[in-house]
């Protein structure tokens, strides 16, 4: 069955401001572009867009899909201003949480506090004596009551394992926070196994995919395979998700700590809606929590550099041992000590050929370490909204003399790096457009200033790009997903306003009314409203 789609711009985005009047699909490729009228007989089914406007599938590069599920039916803490109304949440959350489950509460972020005061272990043990969780907007950081940390064989004498911080007070005593690795000694105490705990990953994943189809995007690049007990869990919910039942492209980066077990179990991927995707380690932690691998110090805590979640060595046999299985990897980078480690590395030990390694956020970088990505097969995977998230805030953290390749997605994207968009959800909002936003205005929507460091904008084709055509470069893909072309995935985004027209804050506006995957409508806005 042929598909004809007309009746509004459609942007292919191979060329800033090419349109196309028609796009004919056959059996979930693009067969053809051209007039209405050249192409009208040769179709069995019309699709008039009456007016909205069509761009290749967008494709959120990075994010954690079962946690950003889980997001949405957990205590959301995001919006609290203050340590007090924080509590104030959870106090109100314990008294509907059963005393046989653990409460759980997602995207508290203390730099959004006048005091920035975290509240205190003693204060959430008065709240609740069963375990309570409550987990940094960064997801590098964890808050938790005695029971929970009880729960991981966490005490006063516990160590810090590497690549983590066990957070104590001023007398040596456990002040509920655990920073990066050292979270892992609780989560791993939850619960997670049995076919009503994959049952609800499946709940957590259909939540979060419907979420992502109504908002236009068609796929996603997601790490899950080592958060949920053995990577079978997740990756059962992925196929009972995911698939013809569900048409949406999900790449599944493999973490370290999986990786080998999953390539010795020479799993059968549901392809091309289930990808195995590249090994994914992490270097550092986070701005936000003060653990991202820094060359030279916190300008606010001269004392602290951040920390390196591998030594050299652990690194090096990481990334071999990603060779030996002929694959690439994918790593979260966000200082420039951990981008330092890393390259180091992958300059010893070169990807395989017809493959590119993925370099992660890369917030904070050096004029050096640019020069030596440039000379690497590799995507950067950016996430746009992280600058109006960080700044004003990281400006005092990193100081003004470190701030020239800070969040610099145009120095990069101009230095003929390959760029792609993500969200790193549930860290930031799952919406495209307001990553797309983040890179061309580089503020909050109302905001009345030019923008956080205002030279490193792009254009709204260049923010688009990295949703359509970076996606596909960083899975090597863009010569078949990406861009609205013959011989390519019929995949698309479609929108109730063009995008390239009116303002920013108008792009804002649009409304995702039809998103297709594979020739497939799979969301439709009903009476497109």
């Amino acid at each position: 069955m042929k598909q004809l789609w007309y009746g509004g711009p459609i942007y292919t985005m191979e060329k800033e401001n090419e349109t196309v009047e028609a796009v004919l699909v056959e059996n979930g490729k693009i067969i053809a572009l051209g007039s209405y009228d050249d192409l009208k007989d040769r179709c069995d089914e019309k699709f008039d867009l009456q007016g909205a406007a069509m761009y290749p599938g967008f494709v959120d590069s990075h994010l954690h899909i079962i946690f950003q599920g889980q997001k949405l039916t957990r205590l959301d803490l995001s919006q609290a201003t203050s340590a007090e109304e924080m509590l104030e949440l959870v106090k109100v959350a314990s008294l509907h949480t059963p005393k046989d489950q653990w409460l759980f509460g997602e995207g508290w972020n203390e730099n959004h506090f006048a005091d920035q005061r975290i509240p205190t272990l003693k204060e959430l043990d008065e709240i609740r004596s069963e375990p309570i969780l409550l987990t940094r907007v960064c997801h590098h950081v964890v808050l938790g009551n005695t029971s929970a940390l009880l729960a991981g064989g966490i005490t006063d004498e516990t160590i810090s394992p590497t690549g983590g911080q066990i957070g104590t007070d001023k007398e040596g005593h456990l002040n509920g926070l655990l920073y990066d690795l050292a979270s892992n000694l609780v989560t791993d105490a939850i619960p997670r196994e049995g076919e009503s705990y994959i049952n609800s990953l499946e709940e957590a994943l259909t939540l979060s995919i419907n979420d992502m189809l109504s908002k236009g995007l068609t796929g996603a690049h997601s790490e899950d395979m080592s958060y949920f007990g053995h990577f079978t869990n997740p990756l059962t919910a992925y196929k009972r998700v995911v698939g013809e039942k569900r048409h949406f492209r999900v790449n599944l980066l493999r973490h370290n700590a999986v990786f080998e077990e999953m390539m010795q179990a020479n799993i059968q991927f549901d392809e091309p809606f289930i990808e195995p995707g590249a090994m994914k380690i992490f270097a550092d932690g986070a701005l936000g929590g003060s653990t991202a691998a820094l060359s030279l110090p916190y300008a606010d805590n001269p004392k602290n550099h951040g920390l390196l979640i591998h030594t050299d060595e652990e690194l090096e046999r990481l990334v071999k041992l990603a060779r030996k299985y002929n694959e690439a990897i994918a790593v979260h980078m966000i200082g420039d000590a951990g981008a330092e480690q890393i390259l180091n590395v992958i300059e010893k030990y070169p990807v395989p050929h017809g493959k590119r390694d993925r370099l992660i956020h890369c917030c904070v970088l050096r004029e050096d370490l640019v020069e030596r990505m440039a000379k690497l097969p590799i995507v950067l995977d950016l996430q746009p909204a992280f600058v109006p998230s960080d700044f004003p805030w990281v400006i005092n953290r990193l100081g003004e003399k470190r701030l020239d390749y800070a969040y610099a997605w145009k120095t990069l994207l101009h230095r003929g790096l390959m760029c792609a968009a993500g969200t790193d959800a549930p860290i930031e909002e799952i919406n495209p457009l307001a990553s797309i936003y983040a890179a061309v205005e580089r503020k909050k929507p109302g905001e009345h200033h030019e923008g956080y460091l205002p030279e490193e904008k792009l254009s709204r084709f260049e923010a688009i790009r990295m949703y359509t055509v970076g996606s596909a470069q960083a899975i090597g893909k863009e010569h078949e997903r990406g861009l609205i072309k013959k011989g390519y995935d019929a995949d698309f985004s479609i929108f109730d306003r063009d995008l390239f027209k009116g303002t920013s804050e108008d792009m804002l506006q649009a409304n995702a009314v039809k998103t297709v995957v594979a020739g497939k409508i799979v969301f439709e806005r009903e009476n497109n409203s």
